[in-house]
């Protein structure tokens, strides 16, 4: 039975139009041993849609690790329907799942884009939708949707094709050094450039609705911590206090907003209330206490602190209270985020260089995923099937992801910038 679906997509809106074209070159490494096989047929499709959804399908899930498509030239027939759908050809080809579809003009000025997922083992559908597309812009969202049930479906965790990377830029040496924030669809598609600047930009930390992005930029070198409305492409400034205003980050309802401030004494993490914009300090240590991260159910904050020597991992309630500390294994952690499951956390270790590590928290077990040797900025992907960070690559410092089991690398690299500060948005349910 097919189910139809309306999915509303929020569109980033008020940004610097640029061309639409991939802004990242994406290499996956580690995804062959253990990827299934799977065969995402081209779909049958009005000669008005200029995007190859199966196309765009087949890349996310190839670039996930998780799965190992079928080349097109190999494929024995190309149905679009169910009536169609012999099941015989890829049985013998070893291809267990089977994506078919098709999109057509639905009269009104938009399209539909209709999909089955097929096992060909039995010959039926595991999952049907019809899929609506306002208009020829929302052609791509509908194909990464359709990619990320595929993969919830076959994997059982979320996909997390159908959202957004916020990240910052800088290029150029000294003086003549320039910032963008940037932000792209998960393949490094649609690039938006809404804010630049030639003082540092840093820390951009999206809202769970997507509405806005709070990040920390510096105007005449003094910091401050401001609100982007992906919405209206306003700016505003929030928080600019003297000395430090940092590390911004959402509670997982939106209504709150932890940071870090240095203005009272050293630095310390306060929480605002969104909507009255009043300020509770959660932290008053001689120490440094900064780069605080909500837990999912928003009961707990991690942060980094300095207050037993050196920096490590410490968690404590989100309304404040005695903290506990977390890592002992390494002689530094830091910037520290918790899983989507809150089970697990994850930071940058410096036993031998800067990597990425995740910690149990029920067990303590500690796991390095990545090999330096300057990796930096971790946290969870929607689904938390993976870790995004920057590391530094042979031309300068790059976009990295890691599956949560060390497996699947990928790298993304951008032409003539160091990229860095890594936020991944929430999914849009």
């Amino acid at each position: 039975m097919l189910k139809r679906i309306l999915i509303v997509l929020a569109a980033l809106c008020g940004m610097a139009s640029v061309p639409a074209q991939a802004q990242l070159e994406i290499t996956v490494s580690g995804g062959d041993v253990g990827a299934l096989p799977i065969a995402i047929v081209p779909f049958a499709q009005t000669s008005a849609m200029s995007t190859d959804i199966a196309q765009v399908i087949e890349n996310d899930l190839v670039r996930s690790g998780r799965f190992r498509a079928l080349p097109r030239d190999q494929m024995k027939q190309r149905p679009s329907e169910m009536a169609a759908f012999d099941p015989t050809p890829w049985r013998a080809q070893n291809i267990d799942n089977v994506v078919i579809g098709k999109v057509w003009d639905d009269g009104k000025g938009g399209f539909v884009a209709r999909f089955f997922l097929v096992d060909s083992l039995s010959g039926k559908q595991i999952i049907a939708y019809d899929y609506p597309i306002r208009d020829l812009s929302q052609s791509r969202y509908a194909a990464h949707w359709i990619a990320d049930k595929i993969y919830e479906q076959l994997l059982g965790v979320p996909g997390y094709f159908n959202t957004k990377i916020a990240y910052v830029v800088g290029k150029g040496l000294g003086f003549q050094r320039t910032y963008q924030l940037v932000i792209t669809d998960s393949d490094g598609e649609n690039p938006q450039y809404p804010i630049n600047s030639r003082e540092t930009i840093m820390s951009p930390a999206w809202s769970p609705d997507r509405k806005q992005i709070a990040l920390v930029a510096y105007e005449h070198g003094r910091s401050a911590i401001y609100l982007y409305s992906t919405e209206t492409g306003k700016v505003t400034k929030l928080i600019s206090e003297k000395g430090i205003n940092g590390s911004p980050a959402w509670s997982p309802d939106g209504s709150k907003l932890a940071f870090v401030l240095s203005f009272e004494t050293n630095p310390d993490i306060y929480v605002m209330d969104m909507a009255t914009r009043k300020r509770t300090r959660l932290t008053d240590h001689y120490g440094i206490d900064t780069e605080p991260a909500w837990s999912p159910d928003g009961s707990k904050i991690v942060f980094t602190s300095d207050r037993g020597g050196k920096p490590q991992v410490y968690e404590m309630s989100s309304s404040g209270g005695e903290p506990r500390r977390l890592t002992f294994q390494g002689s530094q952690n830091q910037r520290p985020s918790y899983s989507p499951d809150g089970k697990s956390i994850v930071f940058v270790n410096t036993d031998g260089g800067q990597r990425i590590a995740m910690q149990d928290l029920a067990t303590g077990q500690m796991r390095i995923l990545s090999d330096g040797p300057l990796d930096e900025g971790p946290a969870f992907a929607p689904g938390g099937a993976v870790i995004i960070y920057s590391s530094q690559g042979p031309k300068g410092r790059q976009l990295a992801t890691v599956s949560v089991d060390g497996r699947v690398r990928l790298t993304m690299r951008q032409a003539g910038g160091d990229v860095q500060e890594p936020a991944w948005s929430p999914l849009l349910r």
